[in-house]
Order: structure tokens, then sequence, then C-alpha cells
């Protein structure tokens, strides 16, 4: 059976942790492996830059800033490679090109589509390096660009799998590189419309990558390396006296995920739950610690989980002749949230009230209270916070509002959520 590893951008922003990957990939010696890659640290970020100021007609400043992005990665394969040096350049440049070609151009279409062709190209430097890197290392492998696999739609940012076309691929262009290779190496985070037009799958979208291959390869296990112990139950550098959680089922994970833990994607648990395949979170900075294992068991005596966003907004409709919201006002707000793709993290429902808490995405934002305005007064407040417990007591609760001023509150004997100023 194969397992899935998945491999994100903090295992592999340096030489030194790049160098320990096989020593992790070495202990699964015999056994079939298919490793997801990250773009490496910082580079998606990097990418953002240039997509932003190619879409806002910098074109010089885009391509200044790509320079670094292509100069970053040949340092780190010549440093890392002696005999597969220069296939691996080719390889490196051909994606090079691929990017420089659109910046030279002008944009004409929407914003999205344009990150998503320029943003894509770190997963595929990242795994074309580490591809050769190991090969260097002993450790033989099959390189494949996930693009040709994972057939989404047009979603630009937050493309939708077709798993229909997928699972097909996964039979026809993956299983047979096994025949090869006990190793496949892709990339995470992206795909691509049936007209090779590049895709991404929503931001830290490679967990859920690494979920889609477990499925349709009924994956033994899914392991995702990070470089923390395990899944914690609050976010370390918030809560420097985090603890790690050593195992946790389904539900918890996707009630966490879905409140803005960072831990594990959103979407990364459905495809291994509907299958029942188990996921480890391990440490790569040291292989031998137990980390986190998440099936479909009961867990019980957890502690409280601790979750705390920053920039958040407070949407306020209210309805401008006083009649009742009831399901037509709130139908037509959510078909609001899906025209316009944003996910309300609080929502409260009065007699003629809405009040909806998002993420700060300015120009989505603005996009939303506009549209709005046909059917309610609107109000905008930002610069909140939005904190979420579950499994909470009142000494915890107590604790992390003191000293805020409390803008909106929904408990339930599970979880409470806490809108603050």
């Amino acid at each position: 059976m194969i397992q899935i590893f998945k491999f994100g951008g903090a295992s592999v922003n340096s030489i030194d942790r790049i160098r320990e990957i096989p020593k992790i990939l070495r202990a699964c010696t015999g056994q079939k492996l298919l490793v997801v890659i990250s773009a490496m640290g910082k580079t998606t970020n990097a990418l953002e830059k240039v997509a932003e100021a190619f879409f806002a007609g910098h074109k010089e400043e885009a391509l200044k800033l790509f320079e670094q992005i292509k100069t970053q990665h040949l340092t780190t394969a010549k440093y890392l490679l002696v005999h597969n040096y220069l296939e691996a350049e080719a390889q490196l440049k051909d994606f090079f090109t691929e990017a420089e070609w659109l910046l030279h151009d002008k944009p004409v279409r929407e914003y999205d589509y344009y990150y998503d062709q320029i943003v894509c190209v770190g997963e595929l430097l990242s795994t074309s390096i580490l591809s050769a890197y190991l090969a260097e290392s002993g450790i033989g492998n099959q390189w494949i660009d996930v693009r040709d696999i994972f057939r989404t739609d047009a979603n630009f940012r937050d493309a939708a799998i077709d798993m229909g076309v997928t699972a097909q691929k996964m039979q026809t262009e993956i299983l047979p590189l096994f025949e090869d290779d006990d190793m496949v190496i892709t990339q995470g985070f992206i795909g691509a419309t049936q007209d090779n037009e590049s895709t991404t799958l929503g931001r830290e979208g490679s967990d859920y990558s690494a979920a889609v291959f477990a499925n349709l390869l009924d994956a033994k296990s899914q392991t995702i390396w990070k470089d923390v112990e395990g899944v914690m139950n609050a976010d370390p550098k918030q809560f420097p006296d985090a603890k790690i959680l050593r195992e946790l089922n389904y539900d918890e994970v996707i009630e966490m995920a879905y409140y803005g833990a960072q831990v594990i994607h959103p979407k990364t648990i459905k495809p291994l739950q509907n299958k029942g395949i188990p996921l480890y979170v391990k440490c790569f900075l040291d292989a031998s610690l137990p980390g986190t294992v998440i099936h479909n068991h009961t867990v019980k005596g957890l502690p409280p989980i601790i979750v705390l966003k920053k920039d958040q907004v407070l949407v306020q409709l209210h309805s401008k002749d006083f009649s009742f919201v009831g399901e037509t006002g709130t139908a037509k707000l959510y078909e609001l949230f899906n025209e316009i793709r944003v996910k309300p993290n609080l929502i409260q429902t009065g007699a003629v009230s809405l009040q909806v808490c998002l993420d700060d995405q300015p120009a989505r934002i603005q996009k939303l209270a506009l549209k709005a305005t046909d059917e309610f007064d609107v109000q905008v407040e930002r610069g909140l916070t939005l904190l979420t417990i579950r499994h909470y007591d009142g000494e915890v609760l107590a604790r992390l509002t003191a000293g805020s001023s409390e803008v909106l509150r929904q408990q339930t004997p599970q979880t409470v959520q806490v809108l603050m100023r």
C-alpha cells in the first residue's frame, strides 16, 4: 500500500533543512511513497508580490522581484547538486520562462487568474530541486507535474477538483510510476483546468492535495511533516504554554480547522475520513517524536483548544424597512457570500438585523458592503479579534478576554466565540 507524505514550506526553507529530508525518507526504504512538497519557505509570499506588481502595471518591478526568486532557487540548487545540477537547472529555467512569458504581457483578465499562473511556480521549483537532490542522494524517484493530474474548475485561487477525471489520471499516470521507483515526488496546492490554465486550491492547500492523493490511491496513511512536534491546542507563537495533542479524531480537527486553526487545511479531513485513512502530524526536526495521530475514534479529556484570529471585520446589516430578515434576508446574504467568495467566521441573526464577522479582505468586504446596500443599511467595523475556545472553562475564557471590550458572543456547552475590540 502507498503512504502519502507531505512536507511543508518550513521543511524546505534552507539548505540544512532540505538535507534532513533524505534521512526521513530512507527510514521508509522498501515502502511505496507519494511525496507532496510545498514551495520553499516565503516563496509563495514573494510570488504574490510579483503578481501584485504585475497586475498594478509595474512590469519592471515584477520582473525584478521574480529575478530574486530565480536567483534564490538556482543558488539552492548549486549548493545541493553536483551531478544533477545541469539537468535541474534546465527544468528550473523552463518554469522561469513560463512565468516570465506572462510577466512581459499586460493584464487583461481578473487578478485571481494571474495570481494562479504566477504563484503556482513556487511548488514546481521546489519539487524539481528536491527530486534531483534525492536522486543524487541515492533515493530513486519519479517527478510529476500535478497539473497533469488534478483537473479543476476555473475558480481561480479556490479551485475545486474534478474527482472523476482526477481519479482516472491516478490510475493511468500515477500508479504506473511505482513500477519503476518506490517514490513519486509532486506538488501540493495547484492543479489545472481542462484548458491547461494553472489553478490553486486555496492558501495552504497542499495538505488537501495530499489528502486527495490518499483518498484516490486508497493510501495506508497520510503524514504531514511540520516544524512543530504535532497538533497543539493553540498557536505556540501566541500562547507559549500550548500543549501537544497526541490524539484527535476527525470531527475535532475539522472543527478546529473550521474555526481557523492553521495546523490542518479545512478541506483536508473529508477525503481521509471518507476512507478511514489515519493522518499523522510529525516533526521533521526530530522524526523520533510520536507526533499526533488523527483517526475516527472517540477521544476524551481534551484541554481547551484555542484559536485567535486577528484582523477581523464586523459587517452589521439592518433591514431598511424594518421587515424581518428571516429566511429571505439570510438566504440573500448567503448568495452574496457565494458570489463574492467570502466565508463568515461568525454570524448572528436578530429580528431585523444580521451581524457577520469575516476575515479582512478589503476588496471583497467592500464589494459585499456595496451589494448588501440593496437590501440593508450597512455598517463596517475593522480591527477586531475573534477568540474561539473549544472545551472551554470559565477561568480560560475570563483570562483570554480580560482587558478587551466584547462586541459579540456565541456560546454552546462545547464552544464559545467572542469578537473583541
